[in-house]
This record gives C-alpha cells, structure tokens and sequence, in this order.
C-alpha cells in the first residue's frame, strides 16, 4: 500500500512537470490591433532579435503578408529565456536603447499625460540620403534613427508615453562618428516594404491604430530626416507642419524658437536660419495626431556633417526637440484651464 502511494505521488509529480513543461512550450497569445511581432513579443516579456526569429519560425503557416500579424489569430509564444525574462521585466528599461542605456530613470513628471509617436525615416531596404565624408559613407536612416533614440528617452525620462515606430532590435545609443547602415529596421517588428509608397502607409497606419487605443490628452507625432542638397548649400534645421491643423503649426513654430533661443545662446555670432512652412508631405496628410517634419540639415554638406557625426551634437539635437515638447505642452495645458 506505501509503495503504491509513492508510486502515485510520483507519477502526479512527473504528469504535472510534464504538463507545465508542455504549457510553457506552447504559451500562445492573439495580436492586439497594430502590433507588429516586435511589438506583441515585448507585451510578452521577449526582446531581442533571437526571440523574433524564433517566432517567426514557430509560426510560419499562421503569419500574413511580409510577416504580419493576423487579427484573431493566436499564436504561438517562444519559450521564455531565464536571464531574458528578468531583463525584459525591469521597470525603466527599454532595450531598443543599447545595453550601457537600456535602463533610464524617470526624473520627473513634466510630460506625465502625453504620447509621442517617433518616426526616423527611411530604414529598411531604404538608407535614404547618403553623404560622404572622406571615403565614409553616412546614411540617413542610422543618423536620424539615433537622434530619435535619444529623443525617445529623453521623453520617458520625463514621465512620458513613447511609440518607437521604427526599430532596430541591434543598434541601440551610438556614440561612435561613423555609423553603419543596416538593414534590420522594421516598422514595430513589420518588415518594412520596399515599395515607396507602402513603406509611408505603413508607419502612418501604424501611428493612426495607436492614436486610437492611446488615451492621453496630449499626443504628438515627429518625422524626423537628414535632407541633401549641393554640397555647398549649408542648412539649419527646419520644421513643416500639417496643413489646417492649428496644433501642429503651433508645435513646429515652438520647436524652432526653441532652436533659435539655443542658436543664440551657445553661437550668439552665428545665428539660425532654420524655418517653418507647411508641406504637403504623405505622412503629414495621412498621419491623425498632430505632427511635425523635421530635417535635422543637409547630409552632403561638410558643416552640417558634424551636426550628425559628433554624438554630442546628435544628443543637443535630441535634447532641444524635448524641449520644444515640452514648451508646446505647457502652452496646450493652459489652453485646456
């Protein structure tokens, strides 16, 4: 009889890891509207190039077009790695900013209430603009898409709700002059088409599906690009906002006072000559929250080159976008009073 119940709690003990096992293996989740993989995987706690391959594999049959997401389809999750789970866990911690940045600390509480929606353009099969400086290339997609990670954190640090649309599950923070291009952004995990058009509907339908979910009373959306000219022609940055959209006009005038305020203080002999127009670019026409373009200079021109290069500048760049947010916050707070 003692033998027979030894043999029973064991076999109950051996069913049950068997079951947690097999449960664990095959944790399954349904998409919510506009997540992209990178998205749904970072919900679930796995961040990282090896667990978006591994899911891509595990659910091959079940994924749409370009490795998309399918509304009420559940899928499979990978199994959750030990020191990856404690990692993706940690408060304060966003991975798409390099390990040495990944963590952040929230120092205050200016932008508690706001949602940001963070464009670096181009990415992708599509470097965008490419300068040259000696017999180094420089790439318009990974200058931009650095000054938007700063500028990503720089927001969280300040109480802030982010949406990195473009992503780069590799390249986090760099400090380095000279980055090198790649191919591995996504629009949240989506592969980014290499059709022109596509690629822009993509990051708009992406933001639009966000705006809607997003309830914070002050949501703002910023492209942000690295123009080319003739290589004489040396620019400061300059602003486009939506067309009949007071808020977006009212953004873009308030980011480039607050480049001129910095011009004025840190080059006083130099002064700015960025401006303020609006364009009728596709993703300000498309785009729902109020937004800005911005084209941080000219790629080809060897002044504005260390603009981009110098990773000092590229976190001035990042902290006088802030901010511009934040002024334009404060003015949208006292609207509402």
């Amino acid at each position: 009889m003692f033998t027979k119940k030894i043999t029973l709690v064991l076999f109950v003990f051996v069913a049950l890891f068997i079951f947690n096992g097999t449960l664990f293996a095959q944790e399954k989740a349904f998409p919510k509207k506009g997540e992209g993989i990178t998205l749904f995987l970072k919900r679930h706690n796995r961040v990282g190039k090896e667990y978006h391959d591994e899911f891509v594999k595990l659910n091959k049959t079940k994924l749409g077009n370009g490795n998309s997401l399918k509304m009420g389809v559940k899928y499979q999750l990978p199994p959750l790695k030990g020191a990856a789970a404690t990692t993706a866990r940690k408060p304060n911690y966003e991975p798409l900013f390099g390990k040495e940045m990944a963590e952040y600390k929230v120092t205050s509480s200016e932008l508690k209430g706001c949602c940001f929606y963070l464009v670096s353009g181009h990415g992708g099969p599509d470097p965008g603009a490419i300068g040259k400086m000696g017999n180094v290339e420089l790439h318009e997609d990974e200058y931009a898409y650095d000054v938007m990670l700063r500028l990503a954190r720089n927001l969280l640090m300040r109480g802030a709700k982010v949406h990195i649309i473009i992503q780069d599950a590799k390249d986090g923070i760099r400090n380095d002059k000279f980055l090198k291009n790649s191919k591995r952004e996504t629009c949240m995990g989506d592969p980014i088409p290499f059709n022109q058009f596509r690629r822009l509907e993509q990051r708009c339908d992406k933001i639009n599906s966000l705006f809607k979910k997003d309830k914070e009373i002050y949501k703002r959306a910023i492209f942000m690009h690295i123009d080319s000219r003739s290589k004489s022609h040396q620019t400061d940055v300059f602003f486009y906002y939506q067309d009949k959209n007071s808020e977006s006009k009212h953004l873009s005038k308030t980011m480039k006072s607050t480049f001129e305020h910095k011009y004025n203080r840190h080059q006083p002999s130099r002064g700015f000559t960025g401006t303020v127009g609006q364009r009728g670019l596709y993703v300000l026409r498309k785009t729902t929250p109020p937004s800005v373009f911005v084209e941080l200079g000219n790629i080809q021109n060897s002044f504005d080159q260390k603009r981009f290069i110098l990773s000092d500048n590229r976190q001035a760049l990042a902290n006088w976008l802030c901010e511009g947010f934040m002024t334009d916050y404060q003015r949208y707070r006292k609207k509402l009073k």
